[in-house]
């Protein structure tokens, strides 16, 4: 498997940040670690193995990148909307650092990047192409919380304000503009969550953001399963290689 490993000082973020690459072509997936993971969980948790066919046979190409979570939405240590400022520092790394350097990686201004993760990299996932359906052509997101205001994230209901517009369930039923209606429509839109151990939240959020999409007349491809179906690795194993062969088939 080709894999590559890159470092470089973030002018956004102020910091160094690294990434890793797996495999020479395919569909370009930007990766979200789990919370406070690091861009090379995917290899030591066994994602990379598990979907190995498709990264060696050339269907999908995988950019796996660093978070900073603990600096943003885990560090209760700081009000709301100073988290806030921290992640949008990152989401103007994502955007403006790692987007083109995807696409000149991929040697194609134009790469259709979807983005992807499991559980809080799925809210990562989520977050970041509804906010930038212009840069992302689709998500691929496993059991994710699509909510900030919640004692996972140290926020109550009356604490939503500063962070609104990084809480998808929050933005999401106000988004009415024509051309981010229609970008949505265009886009492959995964969102996948079980019914077993530890999935309840995400559970309720993923039927939340079905709700919505469905309102708006947006399709996506909402797929709920069985109720032995964990919060946990070896499901999103099984999840990957599903979707990705639906994906990235003819």
């Amino acid at each position: 498997m080709h894999i590559e490993e890159h470092r470089w000082h973030s002018a956004h973020l102020q910091r160094e940040m690294s990434l890793k690459v797996y495999g020479h072509w395919g569909q370009p997936l930007i990766v979200f670690p789990c919370s406070r993971g690091r861009y090379f969980d995917y290899e030591g948790l066994g994602m990379i193995e598990a979907i190995s066919a498709f990264i060696n046979g050339g269907r999908v190409k995988l950019f796996c990148v660093d978070s900073i979570d603990a600096e943003s939405w885990y560090d209760f240590g700081v009000a709301p909307a100073v988290r806030n400022a921290r992640h949008e520092a990152y989401g103007r790394y994502i955007t403006g650092e790692v987007v083109p350097f995807i696409r000149n990686h991929c040697e194609n201004p134009g790469a259709n990047i979807m983005t992807n993760g499991c559980s809080m990299g799925a809210y990562h996932a989520v977050n970041f192409f509804f906010k930038h359906p212009d840069l992302f052509g689709g998500t691929l997101a496993l059991s994710g919380l699509y909510r900030l205001d919640r004692p996972e994230f140290g926020l109550q209901g009356h604490e939503i304000e500063p962070v609104y517009f990084n809480s998808p369930l929050a933005y999401l039923p106000g988004v009415s503009d024509t051309a981010t209606l229609e970008a949505y429509r265009r886009s492959r839109i995964v969102i996948c969550c079980g019914q077993g151990a530890w999935d309840e939240e995400a559970l309720a959020d993923t039927r939340d953001v079905e709700r919505i999409l469905l309102a708006k007349g947006v399709p996506a491809w909402i797929d709920i399963w069985g109720h032995d179906v964990n919060h946990d690795w070896p499901w999103w194993f099984k999840q990957m290689n599903y979707f990705l062969d639906k994906l990235t088939s003819g």
